[in-house]
C-alpha cells in the first residue's frame, strides 16, 4: 500500500446548533480510520464553533469546540457544518466569518446544507456545488451564480460539498484517495462495511466501476478466512471476471487478486498488533493453508514479520 508521505493534513470542522451527528460520523471516522491503518497520522482534525460555547446536534449531542473559527489558524480545509435550520445561520457576521476563513483554508467544503452558508457569503460562485437533496431546487433559485448539480458529492482542489450522510462519509473515501491512493480508500471504507449491496443490485451499479470495486473490496472483507475464489467474486456481483479485472485495474492499479490479498494482510496485521494469537492461528483466520505460507506474505507486504513485529 503506497501511502504519501506528505505532512499530516490539518482540518477545521464548523459546527452550527442542529448540525447532524450521523454527517459528523461519517466526516470523522474515515480519517480516523486512514490514520489507524496507515500507522502514522495522515489527518488532524479540530471541532470548531463561531465562538467557544457548546454546540448541541440536533439529537442532543452537545461538542464544546477546540477554538472558534476566527482564532484557528487555518489548514487543508475547513468543512462547514450546519444540517438543520441552515438559513438562520445567515446573518452578516457568520458569512463574514466564512469570507475571512477562505483566506486561512486551502479547501472550503460544505456538507448537508454548508454550500448554504457558502454561497450566501459569495464563496461557491463560479464553482460547481451540490446540498443536501431536500434543498437543492430552493438551492439553485437562490444562487444562480452556482453551478449547482445533484451529485452525491463534489471534491474540487479549492471547493467540495455533498448532501450529507452516507455522502460525507463517500467524499472522505474520495480524499483519502486522492491524497493516499485507492488501496487505502478500499481499506477504510471495507472496515465500515461501505459497498454492500444485495447482489440483485448490482447491474443497477453496472455503470460505475467505483462501486462496483467498493462492493467487491467489502465482499473480500466479509470473506477472510475462507478467501472466494475470483470467478466467485464476480459471479456474485453480476460480472465477468474479466470484467471485475478491468474494472479494479482502471480504479485501483491493481488487479482484484492483489487487493484480496491486501485486505487479508492487513487483517493479519491488525491481529499480530491487537492480539495475543499464535502467528498459526493468525494465518488461519487470514486463509492461509500455513503459518510459513502467511509469514512470506506478510514480509512482502509489511517489510517485517508477525513475530519481529511484536518484538517491538
Amino acid at each position: 500500500m503506497q501511502i504519501s508521505q506528505s505532512p499530516p493534513k490539518e482540518i477545521g470542522i464548523l459546527l452550527f446548533p442542529d448540525f447532524s451527528n450521523h454527517c459528523l460520523a461519517n466526516t470523522v471516522e474515515p480519517l480516523r480510520a486512514a490514520n489507524s491503518l496507515a500507522r502514522r497520522t495522515l489527518y488532524r482534525w479540530q471541532f470548531l464553533g463561531l465562538s467557544k460555547s457548546e454546540v448541541i446536534s440536533s439529537s442532543g449531542l452537545p461538542v464544546t469546540p477546540e477554538c472558534a473559527l476566527s482564532d484557528h489558524p487555518g489548514g487543508a480545509m475547513l468543512l462547514v457544518m450546519p444540517s438543520y435550520g441552515h438559513t438562520t445561520h445567515t446573518a452578516s457576521p457568520v458569512l463574514a466569518a466564512l469570507r475571512a476563513a477562505e483566506r486561512r483554508f486551502a479547501c472550503l467544503a460544505g456538507l448537508d446544507t454548508g454550500s448554504w452558508l457558502l454561497a450566501a457569503a459569495g464563496l461557491l460562485d463560479g464553482h460547481p456545488a451540490t446540498i443536501h437533496w431536500d434543498v437543492l431546487d430552493q438551492f439553485a433559485e437562490a444562487f444562480p451564480d452556482v453551478d449547482v448539480v445533484q451529485d452525491r458529492f463534489i471534491l474540487g482542489t479549492k471547493r467540495a460539498s455533498c448532501g450529507g450522510g452516507v455522502t460525507a462519509l463517500e467524499m472522505m473515501l474520495a480524499m483519502i484517495a486522492r491524497d493516499h491512493g485507492a488501496m487505502l480508500a478500499l481499506e477504510v471504507g471495507a472496515l465500515f462495511m461501505h459497498g454492500e449491496r444485495a447482489p440483485g443490485a448490482m447491474a443497477e451499479a453496472a455503470s460505475r466501476p467505483g462501486q462496483i470495486v467498493q462492493a467487491a473490496a467489502a465482499l473480500m472483507r466479509r470473506n477472510i478466512e475462507e478467501p472466494l475464489s475470483l470467478p466467485n467474486v464476480a459471479q456474485t456481483l453480476g460480472l465477468s471476471q474479466r470484467t471485475l479485472e478491468a474494472y479494479f485495474k482502471r480504479e485501483t492499479g491493481q488487479s482484484p487478486a492483489a487487493v484480496y490479498r491486501a485486505l487479508r494482510l492487513a487483517e493479519a496485521r491488525r491481529l499480530t498488533e491487537q492480539t495475543r494469537l499464535s502467528v498459526s492461528e493468525i494465518a488461519t483466520r487470514c486463509g492461509y493453508d500455513n503459518a510459513s505460507a502467511m509469514t512470506r506474505a506478510f514480509r512482502l507486504h509489511h517489510g517485517t514479520t508477525p513475530r519481529e513485529m511484536r518484538a517491538f
